[in-house]
């Protein structure tokens, strides 16, 4: 389980439907929500918690894409199994893992010490505890 801490930006609301952004470092995170505790407002502080295997990883991508996450991040470590793959991706000063196939590993060309940006839908993200 991927965990960081980050600041409440802006929540837009529409009936039961919450678009909560938040600051994280210099970029922006977004989290798509049902349900959101009074208590989580602009300026709260929270862990933000997300699985590995929500984490894409894009290398050298160029266009439009939908995911609202888009990380840039450097590999620190890939452990390679026979049929999953696990990443340690380096995003200022903390670490996630992002867990993909091995054949996208491969098909890829990753290596320890490339560029890439860590995708997560909004969808993926959840508040795991006020700080």
């Amino acid at each position: 389980m991927n965990r960081v801490r980050a600041t409440v930006k802006s929540i837009q609301s529409v009936e039961k439907l919450n678009i909560v952004s938040f600051e994280y470092f210099t970029q922006t995170l977004s989290m798509m929500s049902l349900e959101l505790g009074e208590n989580i407002q602009p300026g709260t502080t929270v862990q933000l918690g997300f699985k590995s295997t929500a984490v894409g990883i894009a290398k050298e991508f160029v266009g439009g894409l939908s995911y609202s996450n888009r990380l840039p991040a450097t590999i620190d470590l890939i452990e390679k199994g026979e049929l999953l793959s696990s990443i340690s991706l380096k995003l200022d000063d903390t670490y996630i893992e992002s867990v993909i196939t091995t054949a996208s590993l491969l098909r890829m060309q990753l290596r320890e010490g490339d560029s890439v940006e860590a995708l997560i839908k909004a969808s993926e993200v959840f508040i795991e505890e006020v700080v």
